[in-house]
């Protein structure tokens, strides 16, 4: 293919991909807020500014990756981060997860972290969906030294793409995947990090801002039960020789006894919330020398996600930890913007003085379609977003 038509064939596939259900090839049943952008619309139809993605697309303040499912969100977030124009927009290698192991999906998101640098997309079975491939075949994965020079990372699926060197990691259960995932990544880096976040792997809401941590960082994602802590994650963690160990969620989600059984491990420290929302936005807030998002100003990028697709804290990822890097925000109701984002979003909205091209700025990456999160929370982001003018004057 020529260089003359590579640049229409990428904003097509980017297209598809960002604003459509093309993540199974079906749109025959698209709503109209969803139908993808059309490049080179004319100001003669009425429709333009609709049919060109605004305001679904973005706003001033906000950009949404608008699939319909993980898959089509996994691989627009893939190409919006390596638009692969030049080898070195092109990615090391990917990580293939199936759709439906979240726990999987949470744990890759470390690949994605150097050296490795492994965005994760998504298989169906023993399926590459057609997103999937497409992604796939524009990214070219250059191949990863720390991987062997794999190209695709398959993590517990029996998918297997053409044409690509691959290698494989399997487990019989989360914790078991994880641990493999990590001494992946720790070879890769010549070391183990000197931190782990344990999370639920029974209540995904609470586990999804780990993703983008892990992602930014190369801390793993490790898992636990509530009451007990298999014994893959207690191996993972000796890997780590007494590592600091943040336990992500209250003692309704991970018990007081495991952080005492973790305590036997390692310094262990509880980022937490009463619920899921609360818990995000401490983590976001959270700082423990050099662990932690520590976003308690403006000029940051964030994630919002639904709590109902776990999975999409893995494919909005690469957002976390590229161009303007910030943390996961959850949504739990499409129609809503939870109260305690609303504050969150207040304290850290930008502000100046006398001239706002001189100020700095926060913006939203929105995963999912309507369906995730309403056009109109999206606004109410971007409201909240928006630098304003910040007054001097003083009163006695």
């Amino acid at each position: 293919m020529g260089s003359v038509s590579a640049v229409p064939l990428l904003l097509a596939l980017l297209a598809c991909l960002l604003l459509s259900s093309c993540g199974d090839g079906d749109t025959t049943t698209r709503p109209e807020s969803d139908r993808r952008p059309v490049i080179g619309q004319s100001g003669d139809d009425a429709a333009a500014p609709a049919e060109l993605g605004f305001p679904v697309f973005a706003t001033k303040n906000t950009t949404r990756v608008g699939g319909a499912d993980v898959v089509a969100n996994a691989a627009g977030s893939a190409l919006a981060t390596f638009p692969a124009a030049e080898r070195a927009q092109r990615p090391k290698a990917v990580t293939l997860v199936d759709r439906d192991d979240w726990q999987a999906a949470i744990s890759a998101a470390q690949l994605l972290a150097e050296p490795i640098g492994a965005p994760v997309l998504f298989t169906d079975g023993d399926d590459l969906p057609g997103a999937t491939q497409a992604a796939l075949d524009r990214l070219l994965p250059t191949g990863a030294p720390g991987a062997g020079r794999a190209q695709v990372i398959r993590v517990n699926t029996p998918a297997r793409p053409e044409g690509f060197d691959d290698t494989n990691l399997e487990g019989g259960s989360p914790a078991a995947i994880a641990l493999a995932i990590d001494r992946l990544h720790g070879n890769a880096a010549g070391r183990p990090s000197e931190a782990v976040v344990v999370a639920s792997q029974d209540e995904p809401a609470y586990a999804m801002p780990a993703a983008a941590w892990a992602a930014k960082s190369g801390d793993p994602v490790l898992w636990t039960t509530r009451d007990s802590v298999p014994a893959e994650t207690r191996e993972a963690i000796d890997d780590h020789g007494r590592p600091r160990i943040y336990v992500l969620g209250p003692e309704t989600t991970i018990s007081a006894r495991v952080a005492q059984e973790l305590a036997a491990l390692g310094d262990v420290r509880r980022i937490a919330g009463p619920d899921p929302v609360s818990t995000a936005i401490a983590f976001a807030r959270f700082s423990d020398g050099n662990f932690g998002w520590n976003v308690v100003d403006p000029g940051h990028g964030l994630v919002f996600a639904s709590t109902d697709r776990p999975a999409d804290a893995a494919a909005g990822a690469p957002m976390a930890r590229s161009g303007k890097h910030g943390p996961l925000l959850l949504i739990p109701d499409p129609a809503f913007l939870p109260t305690a984002v609303r504050d969150y979003l207040l304290d850290i909205q930008p502000g100046y003085e006398s001239d706002p091209v001189r100020g700095v700025y926060n913006h939203g990456w929105l995963m999912g379609d309507e369906s995730a999160i309403s056009l109109d929370v999206q606004a109410r982001i971007d409201a909240l977003l928006e630098i304003q003018p910040v007054s001097t004057s003083s009163t006695d």
